[in-house]
């Protein structure tokens, strides 16, 4: 059976990449964005015996919905506010499915990059462009559902800058040792730049869980591009306490 990912040229973290290529996928990179790559792909599984195993495959989001299982089981309850990030939406649509067949509501956040922001806009957006590549989807697969959840749960979705998603991206592998990608600091950085906000008489929420969709290695590019410098050091003992010790 042949694995084929298609992805958009220049616009793939490289440690993704690289997990594709040595499960012997056949990797294609196509001239286009995320979005363009997403209907390309849904009409070769119509056209062919092709099994999509993207966000639209009910499949992936049966087996996606059991992490909101874990968290029950984890907190004992059901939190009371959920935060994720959102691209194709897929995420927030299997969480949601879990909460409401275990018959829990949290509220949902939602945090897309202003880069690539539809869902905040209300319309897609044509070149979608954010650091965070996970979530640089101009026209989420499940638009209808995430928005629906939205509403259901009382919750929202908001916007936060790239530099607002690097600051919590460094503050997580720094001050919670959490190293994850850019695209799943986007939760954290929502939270600390919109906070809690509540329908009017609704209580704040006490328990709330930060979803952090992906680790940091899938994109070392970035982290090695935001991180400080390399240290080059002689061969002796002197030469590291100074620079080990320096200031």
């Amino acid at each position: 059976m042949r694995g084929a990912v298609i992805v958009p040229e220049g616009k793939i973290a490289i440690g993704k990449l690289a997990q594709a290529l040595m499960h012997g996928a056949r990797v294609v990179a196509l001239r286009g964005n995320f979005d363009d790559a997403l209907r390309i792909v849904r009409d070769l599984a119509d056209k062919h015996p092709i099994e999509l195993v993207n966000s639209v495959n009910p499949h992936r989001i049966e087996g996606q919905k059991t992490a909101a299982f874990e968290l029950i089981e984890e907190l004992g309850e059901a939190p009371d506010a959920l935060a994720i990030p959102v691209g194709n939406a897929g995420n927030v649509t299997a969480y949601w499915k879990g909460f409401q067949e275990m018959g829990a509501s949290p509220i949902v956040y939602g945090f897309q990059a202003e880069g690539a922001a539809p869902l905040v806009l209300g319309h897609p957006v044509e070149h979608p462009e954010t650091i965070a590549s996970a979530i640089r989807i101009g026209n989420p697969a499940r638009w209808e559902e995430a928005m629906g959840i939205f509403t259901a749960s009382r919750g929202r979705v908001a916007a936060v800058s790239d530099e607002q998603i690097i600051d919590a991206y460094h503050w997580l592998a720094s001050c919670v040792g959490i190293f994850c990608e850019p695209a799943s600091a986007a939760s954290v950085a929502g939270l600390l730049a919109h906070g809690l906000p509540t329908v009017d008489g609704d209580p704040k929420p006490e328990t709330v869980v930060a979803v952090l969709t992906g680790h940091g290695l899938k994109d070392p590019d970035t982290a090695l591009g935001k991180a400080p410098a390399v240290i080059s050091c002689e061969n002796d003992l002197s030469a590291v306490e100074r620079a080990v010790f320096s200031d």
